[in-house]
């Protein structure tokens, strides 16, 4: 099968989605052996591009592949841990935040959705425990609290309020208990 699924050398954010939404429907239909599913990833996370859709279409897909990574996924992403460790990072930022901004919105489908991203990051942070990950967590535990350091750009471009900066350091503190407090 992996004839027909091959990644690009340079591909698109765009494409990279789309690429990942063929490559989970083969895996769902069994079209494509878990075996050949690591070294398509691997591919598709060395670049920027390529592992922001991987993350998007993977994360946010209905079917429950996220829930629970196959042992191909967690060794495809530990491949390449600089790209993978910030985006993993910022997913959970990014969708705890949204949470509670659809919650506000009272938009529960919305938030239920973005719950559940945040959970699939988390247990992808979890399965892989990269120290390149636990250095971008205290990278963005440093921004959300003292305003200062790599991540300062990214919470002010996404424009989260205090509440919702509380919410990324509880997600934070939950997901790494040994090296966080929980928020007051």
């Amino acid at each position: 099968m992996t004839g027909s699924l091959t990644v690009p050398d340079s591909i698109s954010f765009e494409a990279a989605i789309t690429f990942t939404q063929t490559l989970l429907t083969h895996l769902d239909t069994g079209e494509v052996a878990e075996k050949e599913v690591q070294p398509l990833i691997e591919d598709l996370v060395q670049t920027m591009n390529g592992a922001r859709g991987f993350f998007v279409a993977y994360l946010t897909d209905e079917r429950p592949l996220a829930d629970n990574p196959s042992p191909a996924v967690v060794a495809a992403l530990k491949a390449h841990p600089e790209p993978v460790a910030s985006l993993l990072i910022k997913n959970l930022a990014m969708s705890t935040a949204m949470s509670l901004a659809h919650q506000r919105q009272q938009a529960e489908d919305l938030a239920q959705s973005s719950q559940r991203v945040s959970q699939c990051s988390v247990t992808l942070i979890q399965r892989l425990a990269l120290p390149e990950i636990q250095a971008e967590a205290e990278q963005l535990w440093q921004s959300l609290t003292t305003e200062t350091g790599t991540y300062v750009d990214f919470l002010h471009r996404w424009g989260y309020d205090a509440a919702q900066k509380q919410q990324i350091q509880a997600a934070l503190a939950q997901t790494f208990p040994a090296h966080f407090p929980t928020p007051e």
